[in-house]
This record gives C-alpha cells, sequence and structure tokens, in this order.
C-alpha cells in the first residue's frame, strides 16, 4: 500500500514529552510568552547588551594582556556605552531581533557576518571622527570585538539550534515511527537530515537503501547510514523495527516502485511515496501527479521492432501513411522516418495536426535525408486520392485513418459506413490499381464479434483488405490492436484528469478486461506486419493476458504517487455496443508464427467464400439516409454480431463513460 506523507493527524510529540511534568508545562507557558513581540524584543535587547558588553570587555582587556592601566580601564568604561548601542543598532536594523534561533541557517549566519562588519566600520568611524578621544580605541580591539561577535553570537545561536533538534528529538525518538529511506544519492541524504530535524515529523529515518546493488555500504549520508539495497528491504527493516518505506517521488520508476510495493506488502509494510517540492509549490488546486511512463501499466515487458527486416523494406521507398495526425498514424511516421525512406507523405483531413506532426519530423527528415511531403484530403474522395497516388506513387501504404470512438459512431452510424467502409475501399483499391507493393490496415480487437457500429465498420473494412488481398499483387494485410494506452480520446488522459481533480474515477463494470498496448507497440506492429506479410494475413501482438480496469485504474493511482483508497471509484454500468470481455480472433480463425516471437498471424476462416462488395456498395449508397436503417444494414452483413442490450445509443442520449482506449471517456 502506497500513501503519502504526512497526514494531519501526525503531531509534533516533543512537546507532547514535556508536557508530562510539571517543569515542562512552565517550559512551554514560558515558551509561549516570549512569542510574544512586547515581550521578546525587550529580553532579547537586555541579553544582547549583556553579551556584547563581556565581548568588547574580553577584546578590550585583551589587547593589553588582561593587565590594564588605570587609563585604560578608564578608557574601556567611557567607551563601552557607545560601542554597545552601535551594535545594538546594527543588529536591530539588520533584523537580527526578529528571527528564531532554533532555526537558524547558513542565510542567517551570512547575515551575521554582515552586521557584524557594518558595526565594526560604525565603530571605527565613531572612534576617529565622533569621540573626543579620537583614536582612542586600539585597532586590534575593534577586529577582536568583531571577531568575537562573530563567533560567540554565532557559536550559540548554533548550540540553541543543535540543543533544540537533538533535546526535543532525543526526548520524541520513542514516540517516533522508525523507517527507511529509499536513495543514496546527495538529495536523499538532505531529505533524510530534514526529517530527522523535524520535531514535528512522526517518523525518523534509521537506514537509507540504495536503489542498485552497486553502493557503499554503512556510508553515512546526513547523518544516516546506507544498510543495504532495495531488494534488502525487509530484512533492513526488521532490523531497524521499521514499519514505512519512504520513496522520494520520481525515484523509481513504475515497474520498481512496483515490485518494491508488492515486496512491502508481503511483508506488512507500508509504502510511502513523498511528494516533490516542486509539486508542493506549484499552488494548484489540482492533486499533482507524478510523471508516468505508459508502459509502467503494462504488466509486462515492451515488444521491439525487429529492425533488420524493417530497414529492409522501407529503405529508399515511398511511404504513405493515411490519418497521419492521429495517435498511432504520427508514432508510424516517427517510426517510419528513423528507417530513411525516399520519401514520407502525411495524409490527414485535419490540416493542424498534419502540421504539427510535420514541424515534428521536418528537422529530423532534412537531417536523414527524406523528402517529406504534406497532403491534405479526406479518404472517401476517390478524385483526390487518385491525384494522389497517380501524383506520389507510394510503394508502402499503412492505413491509420478511421472513426475510432464507439459512443460517437453508435450515434453516428452513417459517418462509421464512409470513413472505415468507403475510405478503407477507396485507399485499398488505389493501391491494387497503381501497384502498390506492401498495404497495411490498422483495425480493432472490437471487430472480432463485434456489438457495436464501430466494431461493425472495422469488421467489414478487414473484409474489404482479404477480398483484395485474394487477386492483388499488392501484399495487402491487417494490423488489429487491443486498446492503446495514451492514445487521443483514451482511458489513461481520461482517468489522469479524474485523479487531478480528486475522482471519482468512473469504470462501467469492476469485471471488464482489456487487452493494452502502447503506442509505439502499436504503431511497430503494423511496420513488423508490412515486412512480414505475404498477403491476407492479420497480424496481432501477443500482448500478455488481459488486463482488468480496476487494476489498471489502481495501478495508475499509485504509480501517480496517490496513496490507494485515497481516490473512490464509481461503476457506471456497462454501455450499449460495449463488451465485458475483448476478443483477439475468431473461434475458427487458426493462429500460425512468424518470424517475430511476439507477433502472432491468422487467415480470416470467416470471410472465404464471401463476397460482400455488392452488398457494400448498397450500404454506402444509404449512407447519409436514416440512421436505424443505415445500422440495420450493417448488421444485416455480419453473421457473427452479437446484439446486446439496448444495442445502440439513441440520438438524444449522451454518451456515458467508455474505457475502452478506442473510445471517447467522459466525465460525467
Amino acid at each position: 500500500m502506497a500513501t503519502f506523507l504526512f497526514t494531519d493527524s501526525d503531531q509534533s510529540v516533543s512537546n507532547q514529552a514535556f508536557s508530562h511534568s510539571r517543569f515542562g508545562r512552565l517550559v512551554a507557558d514560558f515558551a509561549l510568552l516570549v512569542q510574544r513581540p512586547a515581550v521578546r524584543l525587550p529580553i532579547l535587547i537586555v541579553l544582547h547588551v549583556g553579551l556584547f558588553s563581556a565581548i568588547y570587555a574580553f577584546a578590550f582587556f585583551a589587547r593589553f594582556n588582561f593587565q590594564p592601566s588605570v587609563n585604560h580601564t578608564q578608557l574601556f568604561w567611557s567607551t563601552l556605552g557607545p560601542v554597545v548601542v552601535v551594535k545594538l543598532a546594527a543588529f536591530y536594523f539588520g533584523s537580527h531581533f526578529h528571527g528564531w534561533w532554533r532555526y537558524v541557517t547558513f542565510a542567517d549566519l551570512r547575515s551575521l557576518l554582515k552586521v557584524t562588519l557594518i558595526s565594526m566600520l560604525a565603530v571605527a568611524f565613531l572612534d576617529y571622527f565622533v569621540l573626543s578621544f579620537q583614536g582612542a580605541i586600539p585597532r586590534l580591539t575593534i577586529l577582536l570585538d568583531a571577531l568575537l561577535t562573530v563567533l560567540v553570537v554565532g557559536g550559540l545561536r548554533c548550540t540553541w539550534r543543535f540543543t533544540d533538534e537533538v533535546l526535543g528529538n532525543t526526548l520524541s525518538s520513542r514516540r517516533k515511527r522508525s523507517t527507511v529511506l529509499i536513495g543514496t544519492d546527495h538529495h536523499a541524504g538532505l531529505l533524510a537530515s530534514q526529517i530527522n530535524s523535524n520535531q514535528s515529523m512522526p517518523c525518523r529515518v534509521n537506514a537509507l537503501l540504495a536503489i542498485s546493488t552497486v553502493f557503499r555500504r554503512k556510508a553515512i549520508l546526513g547523518g544516516v547510514p546506507v544498510l543495504g539495497h532495495m531488494g534488502e528491504v525487509v530484512k533492513v527493516a526488521e532490523k531497524i523495527g521499521a514499519l514505512d518505506v519512504l520513496v522520494p517521488a520520481g525515484a523509481l520508476d513504475g515497474t520498481s516502485l512496483r515490485r518494491l510495493t508488492n515486496q512491502c506488502n508481503e511483508a506488512g509494510l507500508n509504502v510511502r511515496v513523498l511528494p516533490r517540492f516542486e509539486d508542493a509549490m506549484a499552488g494548484t488546486k489540482e492533486i499533482p501527479l507524478r510523471p508516468l511512463n505508459i508502459e509502467d501499466l503494462l504488466r509486462r515487458d515492451p515488444v521491439k521492432l525487429d529492425t533488420e527486416v524493417v530497414e529492409t523494406l522501407l529503405q529508399d521507398r515511398r511511404v504513405l501513411v493515411t490519418g497521419a495526425g492521429g495517435s498511432i498514424g504520427s508514432e508510424i511516421c516517427r517510426q517510419v522516418i528513423q528507417f530513411r525512406p525516399s520519401e514520407l507523405v502525411l495524409l490527414g483531413r485535419g490540416e493542424n495536426r498534419i502540421h504539427a506532426i510535420h514541424g515534428e519530423l521536418k528537422p529530423l527528415a532534412q537531417k536523414l535525408g527524406v523528402e517529406l511531403r504534406i497532403e491534405i484530403g479526406d479518404i472517401t474522395d476517390q478524385p483526390r486520392m487518385r491525384r494522389l497516388y497517380r501524383s506520389r506513387k507510394p510503394e508502402i501504404v499503412f492505413h491509420a485513418a478511421a472513426h475510432k470512438h464507439v459512443p460517437l459512431m453508435e450515434l453516428n452510424p452513417g459517418e462509421a459506413v464512409k470513413n472505415n467502409i468507403l475510405g478503407t475501399k477507396t485507399i485499398a483499391s488505389l493501391a491494387n490499381e497503381f501497384g502498390v507493393d506492401h498495404f497495411v490496415m490498422v483495425s480493432t480487437d472490437k471487430a472480432v464479434n463485434p456489438t457495436s457500429i464501430m466494431g461493425c465498420s472495422k469488421h467489414l473494412a478487414e473484409r474489404i483488405v482479404y477480398e483484395f488481398a485474394q487477386t492483388s499483387r499488392t501484399k495487402f494485410a491487417v494490423v488489429r490492436f487491443g486498446n492503446v494506452l495514451g492514445s487521443a480520446g483514451s482511458v489513461i488522459p481520461i482517468f489522469q484528469e479524474q485523479i487531478r481533480n480528486g475522482g471519482p474515477i468512473t469504470i462501467t463494470d469492476p469485471q471488464m478486461t482489456r487487452y493494452f498496448m502502447s503506442i509505439p507497440e502499436a504503431s511497430q506492429l503494423v511496420i513488423q506486419a508490412a515486412s512480414m506479410c505475404k498477403g491476407g494475413e492479420i497480424f496481432v501482438l501477443d500482448m500478455g493476458d488481459p488486463i482488468k480496469i480496476v487494476q489498471l485504474a489502481e495501478d495508475l493511482v499509485a504509480l501517480s504517487g496517490l496513496p490507494k483508497g485515497s481516490i473512490e471509484f464509481t461503476f457506471t454500468g456497462i454501455r450499449p455496443g460495449e463488451k465485458l470481455y475483448e476478443e483477439l480472433y475468431f473461434d475458427d480463425e487458426a493462429t500460425v508464427p512468424t518470424t517475430h516471437a511476439k507477433v502472432h498471424a491468422a487467415y480470416a476462416s470467416e470471410f472465404r467464400g464471401s463476397d460482400v462488395r455488392g452488398k457494400l456498395d448498397k450500404l454506402i449508397a444509404i449512407a447519409d439516409g436514416d440512421p436505424d436503417q443505415v445500422r440495420a444494414a450493417i448488421i444485416r452483413l455480419i453473421p457473427s454480431f452479437h446484439q446486446t442490450e439496448d444495442s445502440a445509443l439513441s440520438p438524444t442520449t449522451a454518451p456515458a463513460v467508455e474505457f475502452g482506449d478506442r473510445h471517447v471517456a467522459q466525465v460525467g
């Protein structure tokens, strides 16, 4: 269990230690009394008069080896008053009667040097130009007085703080919890020292643990010994009797933090994440979250490209990416450009996002010698796409343009037909006509036994690609994604926003599961599929076991540096068109291995012998008609469609929160 340090209920215990005795109560009453400026200032002035007098006396008589003559003694008494008054004035206007000695810092010592120097110069000026016995005070006395003032006053103030910290911590240490702090760098040492010197802290750091296994055992940082590394946390905690493990926010990556949390949970230890000072100073009303690496949520190692095969495919080739401004399309462009294609064409309908990715890639394109092209257009506009194919002559096409949000497509089935079905048909038919070498379409696991209009439209788009693959010289293939973490409109940004606002996190069903992949993994899978396809395959990434959405949300809360249970979860019920769990294959799709250990291929058995081109033409023709008729026509084309309760949203119903990463997630 990860929690924040510290709660309001954890109060200072040092004062409580004093208050158990009568003497302690008297000390506490006196401390309250001297906090009043009207009482405190006169007391400080009287004390400093005595202190400055003693210092000046020592400095003056030391000049004469403590054997002054009668004249020297008379000179001392006649100059004592002016010297003390000058020093009092310098210290008063230097604000040295307004602070608290228990909080003295190096800044205070620097200020002490400053006011002492000013008072020394003032005394010298007074001696030479004002007093009737000009130059009577020995110069060595003036210098010695200044030196002693710094040593004595500075020493007393440091001693006061030292006594306050040591005595206070000694009296209260029995009531403080022993803790372990993760980290052995300079910042960890400072943090340990600050925690131990602050009497209001409910814990005391008695051991530091190194993050790596390479460290100096029993080294001392901030007065705290290094007793081991992070893997020895249970053993060290038992040795010092600690129940809490403190982790500075950002010190560990997500995998290490999860491993440490699991290890501590098994041993009954509490992991407390310390918020960063920068977050505390931000001053916003939102909860500051630890920077998150999306891959920390995958619960598996990220999948990497087989770069040699991909480089052979892409180098010096002309590549077209549709939907290049989207989350997946833009990442495909980032990956592709690394392999030095001769030309990379960015196709998209939204000019702003295309302009953004073009601006991002332009410096790299110039460095690598890649010709970067922008094409603004709609994939359903066949004349426009034909001109593009004719002018750019792409050799490899990555088709990522699509409508992907389930609730919006439930409301607008005609748009799903036009963009996902007609758009795919247009791009694929032109790829076949112009002799493109490789064509890869981005699909979704929601196309398998679909229950939503979006899933149905992608299912029919897969059919289009499959039918072209049977007769075309172009190598057509499909890539099925799980839910993509961090993509536009995905669950992670929505959850993070809900967490920042203090919750609740809204989830449809506690048993809902999804397959997850990162944006780089999704993009790399598309590129890897192009390098392996022979025509007609459906490629799927090995994403491990499906993850419960509840578990994902809990991990996100923990990895953001918040305590377990600090954010409320609300369950809204399964939405129309939504599945409790997703499937990657149809029942009759047999998977076959590929040259990449983490990529599997399947052939669409359900599509064989089913020619739907004519039916799709009719569907496309009514796309701008009545939504209910369009929806019914889509469903009739898909035998594997699974009807759910209230399978479509009515136009007047606002979309509820959707938690698939390819969906719109709205905070209600």
